[in-house]
């Protein structure tokens, strides 16, 4: 006697997001909208802008290299060539000087800048002050001198 072939397991369907007869699902936003710009990208558009602001009136800035990074390093500022932070007061910026063929270099963490704001225009707000006090220490100016309208707003 044959023994009986067991039935052929049924292939999976194919899952389809076409449910309901609603056509395909597409992007929330098209990428061209600030909605589908993640929250780093943001901040770095901040920081561009405000660098963008001030090297109409500084030139000389052109040759700085700006950076966001996420938080400061650990240690205290004499610890590692990019400084730290002691654990009392956490920087939202901070200037590395130029040295050998390396540019100087302007550092803004976003983590502490994000926590300290509420809304985009404070953090606009805050990002333009950071940039301003270290671009005014890089110059050695006072940061009203490289923006008047530093502490104004």
């Amino acid at each position: 006697m044959d023994s009986p072939v067991p039935p052929r397991p049924p292939e999976p369907r194919p899952r389809r997001r076409d449910r309901h007869g609603r056509g395909m699902r597409g992007p929330i936003a098209p990428p061209q909208v600030p909605l589908s710009a993640s929250r780093g990208e943001a901040f770095v558009d901040l920081v561009h802008d405000s660098v963008d602001r001030l090297e109409r009136r500084w030139p000389q800035l052109s040759d700085v290299e700006f950076t966001v990074r996420e938080v400061p390093p650990p240690g205290r500022p004499d610890d590692a060539q990019e400084g730290g932070w002691d654990g009392e007061s956490v920087p939202l910026g901070r200037l590395l000087s130029a040295h050998g063929n390396q540019p100087a270099r302007i550092v803004v963490y976003r983590r502490p800048v994000e926590i300290r704001t509420k809304s985009r225009d404070e953090r606009a707000l805050l990002v333009h002050e950071v940039v301003v006090e270290q671009v005014a220490e890089l110059l050695g100016l006072a940061p009203e001198s490289v923006d008047p309208r530093y502490g104004q707003d």
